[in-house]
């Protein structure tokens, strides 16, 4: 039985509303007495991993991308922080590895598990899922990272035949409006606590 504050972090529509996680997600979250607050930070990176996804389908159709598991890696990426719980509120990376150990101790399978170590890091082995995941995670707070865009739009580039600069100005376009809704998000996670 989870407690009321993390029930009221994952069900809370929100302002603007927030999209529900998935309910595999949501049962994992009970299961470790996730701290409501992490519950919903991954609602909103969530969120904003579904707005990237429709986007992407909408604009470049002929991408191909796992969108179930893009959506599944926003929804669990900072799941470590059950167990690092002082990365909550401040800086930290002991969170990423054991957010995959503790995904697959759980009967995730490992190709799903990844996002928890991949969020933070976006080399040149990931994957499109991978980098939206990366943005999302970014761009729910207005923080916009170049490095990171730019993989993104090469990826996206080199998949479409456009040229950088077109799927460039499309993504900031859509970037800029997600980010522009960051102020409503920002109050949902802090209205809810660190701890029970």
């Amino acid at each position: 039985m989870s407690s009321p504050a993390l029930r009221r972090a994952l069900t809370d529509p929100g302002e603007p509303p927030l999209r529900p996680l998935p309910e595999e997600v949501g049962g994992l979250l009970e299961k470790l007495a996730a701290p409501p607050r992490l519950a919903a930070h991954l609602r909103a990176v969530h969120d904003v991993a579904c707005t990237l996804a429709d986007w992407l389908e909408k604009r470049h159709p002929e991408v191909v991308f796992d969108r179930e598991v893009t959506l599944f890696g926003a929804a669990v990426h900072d799941v470590g922080k059950t167990i690092h719980r002082e990365e909550l509120s401040g800086p930290g990376s002991a969170h990423e590895q054991a957010g995959y150990e503790l995904l697959v101790s759980q009967g995730i399978d490992e190709d799903r598990a990844r996002f928890a170590r991949t969020h933070a890091a976006w080399g040149a082995d990931v994957g499109v899922e991978d980098l939206l995941v990366s943005v999302a995670d970014k761009v729910w707070k207005a923080k916009r990272v170049t490095d990171l865009e730019q993989a993104l739009v090469d990826r996206l580039a080199a998949a479409t035949g456009q040229p950088p600069w077109e799927v460039f100005m499309a993504l900031d376009d859509a970037l800029e409006r997600i980010a522009a809704e960051a102020d409503g998000r920002l109050a949902f996670q802090a209205s809810h606590p660190v701890g029970d």
